[in-house]
């Protein structure tokens, strides 16, 4: 007589460091999409390389291949709480230095700065005057709860 020993193969998760391939959608509370992979290509990242904001490659930890979910983050546990000391008026000098001036700049435009560490920074542009620009420097969804759903197609 002989057995039959059949091994479940344990499933894989994902982990801090894994490669995934999934689709993913960044919605709004309100069902507004942000960005939906669900009726495209899906994407391929590799955890903790900043390929997604912290908070969301956390939603991922600890699921499965196959898995299906749908999470709602509160704004602390997505982009962050609006922080009213990231509006900052910025004189039209230093406008003129550090971004593309000769753009027709609007109220809501994202404006990009050149940082004196060398990167890149942007602000929303919000009111602008004779002498100065006021930008808010915060996370376009600080302050704002985002659904986060997500369906895991492979990990490596």
């Amino acid at each position: 007589m002989s057995a039959n020993i059949s091994a479940a193969t344990p499933k894989i998760t994902v982990s801090p460091h894994a490669f995934l391939t999934l689709h993913y959608r960044l919605a709004s509370k309100d069902g507004d999409n942000i960005i939906n992979t669900f009726d495209g290509n899906p994407a391929t990242l590799q955890m903790g390389m900043g390929q997604l904001a912290p908070e969301l490659e956390a939603a991922l930890i600890g699921l499965t291949e196959g898995s299906h979910t749908q999470v709602e983050l509160a704004p602390e546990n997505a982009f962050g709480l609006h922080n009213p000391d990231l509006i900052q008026q910025v004189s039209m000098q230093t406008l003129k230095e550090n971004s593309a001036f000769d753009e027709n700049y609007v109220i809501g435009d994202l404006v990009e700065f050149n940082a004196p560490s060398g990167g890149r920074f942007a602000g929303i542009l919000r009111a602008i005057g004779p002498t100065f620009a006021l930008f808010d420097f915060n996370h376009p969804l600080a302050g704002k709860s985002v659904v986060f759903e997500t369906k895991i197609i492979s990990i490596l």
